[in-house]
């Protein structure tokens, strides 16, 4: 028997999420201090040269190729150091003390480290061979005038807002925020902090995709938990879909009887794909509503987390005009543990990535993969990825694992 008829595959359910999701273009202006984290909405063109003028990468000598003779030291004719250039004219045959990022002097063609150089009564002996350019930072080395610094598309990190604010920059155009709502459903689960009722479980999904959201820069709104009703369900849909670019749900998205989730996606807009050929999660609902897009994570925590991480955090980067590649790197590694997998879906179970006493990467199994066992998360630190077809893994067999990005503390 195929378990698997009927279930779309991760790649053919994430390009077809991504070829119909185009990026927002709302934009709006920010000061740079509230820029981390947020998406270039147009190309950042350099206002100017990095460094600005020709400046000594070294403290030294600058010196004129003609003036060095062999062994013959050089008198000092003046000083230059950072935001003090040499003032003046500058005698043939001396040298002039500098120091880093000091302007050099006109005619200046190369700087000589200090550590190459004897002080002597007569001057400054070079010890060295000197070289034209050397030690000399040119003009525009770093950046040029009218270069593109960044495109369109770039997240601003620690990496480019040091980077803009030495061109003067002081505000940027960014992508508005994504805004995110979110509810989880079910007769079932309760807040926190509350006693639990015959049967009740504790509402731990919606915390986690909504502190996941928050670090992923996006605007959420938190419409609580959502009972098995479907009149109250209908009405956070709409309420959601007005006031959101994305609709996300926890849970009602399987086949029992009282998941009403999929039968108001289908009410209220359209089911793109449900249901997928992986482990866990296969109970993951992609559509369209009127003015949002939807994804219904399945019920259990660790398949909400999973689909998070591997459909809901693409969709996102897409829709806000995010042009890295957000899909987690994988890299082969031996098995130092035996893995369980039935053949038939793509398995995702959490790992331990550690270095064994070669220092070759291994990975070993968290423990039990039950789709309910969250604390694997906090025991481990990568998904082991099993193919669709591949069975029980011995000790010692190559494997594939996608380390935790931030999210999940990697």
């Amino acid at each position: 028997m195929d378990f698997t008829a009927g279930l779309m595959p991760l790649e053919t359910a994430l390009t077809q999420m991504l070829d119909r999701i185009s990026p927002l273009t709302d934009r709006e202006t920010l000061p740079l201090l509230r820029c981390f984290g947020r998406v270039i909405a147009t190309d950042i063109i350099s206002p100017l040269n990095v460094p600005g003028f020709d400046n000594s990468a070294m403290d030294g000598y600058a010196v004129r190729l003609a003036d060095i003779h062999a062994g013959q030291p050089l008198p000092v004719a003046g000083k230059a150091f950072a935001g003090q250039p040499y003032q003046g004219e500058w005698p043939q045959g001396t040298c002039i003390r500098i120091m880093t990022g000091a302007p050099v002097p006109a005619g200046c063609e190369a700087v000589e480290m200090q550590e190459e150089t004897e002080q002597t009564d007569a001057g400054v002996r070079f010890t060295a061979s000197v070289k034209a350019n050397q030690n000399i930072r040119r003009a525009g080395e770093d950046i040029a005038r009218g270069a593109t610094v960044f495109a369109a598309g770039k997240q601003l990190t620690v990496a480019e807002l040091p980077v803009l604010a030495s061109l003067g920059i002081a505000s940027v155009d960014v992508v508005r925020k994504v805004r995110v709502a979110v509810f989880s459903t079910g007769d079932e689960l309760q807040l926190p902090g509350q006693p639990l009722g015959e049967g009740q479980i504790y509402d731990t999904n919606r915390l986690a995709v909504h502190l996941m959201l928050e670090q992923l820069g996006c605007e959420v709104i938190n419409l609580g938990i959502i009972p098995d009703d479907p009149e109250k369900l209908r009405a956070a849909f709409i309420e959601a879909d007005q006031s959101a670019d994305v609709v996300i749900s926890s849970g009602g998205v399987s086949v029992g009887e009282a998941d009403y989730t999929k039968t108001m996606l289908e009410e209220l807009g359209e089911i793109g794909f449900w249901k997928l050929a992986i482990k866990p999660g296969k109970p993951f609902a992609f559509g369209k509503l009127q003015h949002s897009w939807f994804c219904g994570l399945p019920g259990n925590p660790v398949s909400a987390a999973l689909t998070f991480y591997q459909l809901v955090i693409p969709l996102l980067a897409k829709l806000s005009g995010n042009t890295a590649n957000v899909m987690p790197v994988r890299q082969r590694v031996r098995a130092a543990t035996r893995l369980k997998k039935s053949p038939g879906r793509l398995d995702f179970q959490r790992g331990i990535l550690t270095r064994n006493a070669q220092g070759a990467l291994e990975v070993s199994t968290t423990g039990h993969q039950g789709s309910h066992i969250f604390s694997s998360f906090s025991q481990g630190n990568c998904f082991i990825v099993l193919e669709r077809e591949r069975g029980n893994v011995e000790a010692g067999e190559w494997v594939e694992v996608e380390a935790f990005n931030h999210l999940f503390g990697g």
